[in-house]
């Protein structure tokens, strides 16, 4: 199992995209991995043929964990990776173990701490030493029963050889949340009716759920919004499209400027760009901007990173390379993580307010709505204005509501000094 992410420690198998049998080649996909931050495919380290696959679907392993055997071909470069077993080679020892004779239980007062083992690598034995009774755990998995406040000693693990998983901390954690008072009877589970559809969450789904319960949960929120006009901003990007789709290759937006009007305004407030410690504000030196990108099933916020150093043409820029990144699978696990603030374009599909919820870990959300031709009072007479709301969900431990509308007025005007002179580059 590959590291798919400096903070990433390991991943669920989604789907082998090879069988066994099946000849395999170096830098083409192999499998899908699901993790806390990502759903990727991962691409063959070598060439050969696929002779064992030893962690199957629906299975949370650790990084560096054996997942398979491949034969290497004649065309295979062994210096792609440690040297491979042959096609007969076995599992893992930590894989063996249940066939191996179980050893007598240790006395309770003999069986170590359950956090035992910090500062340990994350792979191999010296984390999971099942066969003598000793209970290790990785640096993230002690992480999650901490923030969880939850017994490692008492979950039962499901990754190879018996090995907790976060996701192990997690659904442990869920059902000892979800259990009722003794006194009060447990709520009836909806049942599917006649014509109703079962569709099962996927890795993905589940985990932003969490986030998203989280969230309402643990922060106060609350709503402001602003109407701009967006006159400039449209000027200029008629005056500068058509250059710019020739000399980059893909379509100006409106999303860059909104962007920019973002990052101007964070720099000027910058208790905007903050995460609530419970006893502190840690105020952020880097604007890293999280982006909402919509794909088929679901939405992921990748992160442009020090994003007030970048002109309109650079934040278009990257922009399209994280959203086509996230379309072809190809975003890494720190592709989605950092962002300190986000941005999210709803008004894409028409909407007009949107009261988003904030991202754990951040101040607020901007949403940009739709910009629509509305009759707009000037200088005493009635003329048609192309028109944008600007809302910003905040979190209020953060900021009151003087300092989210000064926020947001900045917003509104640095949008509103925009001609069609203006630069992009």
């Amino acid at each position: 199992m590959p590291q798919l992410g400096e903070s990433v420690h390991e991943g669920t198998i989604s789907k082998w995209l090879v069988k066994v049998g099946d000849n395999v080649v170096e830098f083409e996909p192999m499998l899908e991995v699901d993790t806390d931050k990502v759903n990727a495919e991962v691409p063959a380290p070598v060439t050969g043929i696929l002779r064992e696959i030893l962690a199957k679907e629906g299975e949370t392993v650790q990084a560096g964990a054996e997942i398979a055997v491949v034969e290497l071909s004649s065309e295979g470069k062994a210096t792609a990776t440690p040297e491979a077993p042959g096609p007969t080679a076995a599992a893992p020892q930590a894989a063996k173990a249940p066939e191996e004779k179980a050893p007598a239980p240790a006395p309770a007062e003999a069986i170590p701490s359950p956090l035992r083992g910090e500062g340990q690598g994350e792979g191999g034995p010296q984390n999971a030493n099942l066969d003598s009774g000793e209970h290790r755990f990785s640096p993230a998995v002690q992480m999650q029963a901490s923030e969880l406040k939850v017994d490692l000693a008492k979950v039962v693990g499901t990754g190879i050889g018996g090995r907790v998983t976060k996701k192990d901390v997690q659904d442990f954690a869920a059902k000892a949340k979800a259990v009722p008072p003794a006194s009060a009877p447990a709520p009836a589970a909806a049942k599917p009716g006649e014509g109703d559809e079962v569709v099962q969450l996927t890795r993905v789904r589940r985990l932003i759920a969490e986030n998203m319960v989280r969230s309402k949960t643990t922060i106060p929120h609350a709503w402001q919004t602003q109407e701009a006009d967006m006159s400039g901003v449209v000027a200029n990007r008629t005056a500068n499209k058509a250059a710019f789709q020739k000399q980059e290759g893909f379509s100006l937006t409106y999303l860059p400027y909104v962007m920019a009007a973002t990052a101007s305004a964070l720099r000027e407030h910058t208790q905007v760009n903050a995460t609530f410690n419970e006893t502190e504000l840690l105020i952020h030196r880097d604007i890293n901007l999280g982006i909402s990108v919509g794909l088929e099933d679901t939405l992921i916020v990748p992160v442009v990173r020090r994003a007030d150093g970048l002109s309109i043409a650079g934040l278009a820029r990257a922009v399209n390379d994280i959203a086509s990144r996230a379309k072809n699978k190809q975003l890494k696990a720190d592709d989605l993580a950092g962002a300190t603030f986000t941005v999210n374009n709803s008004g894409t599909f028409g909407t007009l307010f949107s009261y988003s919820v904030i991202n754990p870990g951040q101040a607020g959300i901007l949403t940009m709505e739709a910009i629509v031709d509305r009759p707009m009072a000037v200088n005493g007479m009635i003329g048609i204005k192309p028109m944008m709301y600007i809302c910003f969900s905040f979190d209020h431990r953060v900021l009151d509501g003087l300092q989210a509308a000064r926020f947001l007025t900045s917003c509104r005007k640095w949008l509103e000094a925009i001609t069609p002179e203006s630069p992009i580059y």
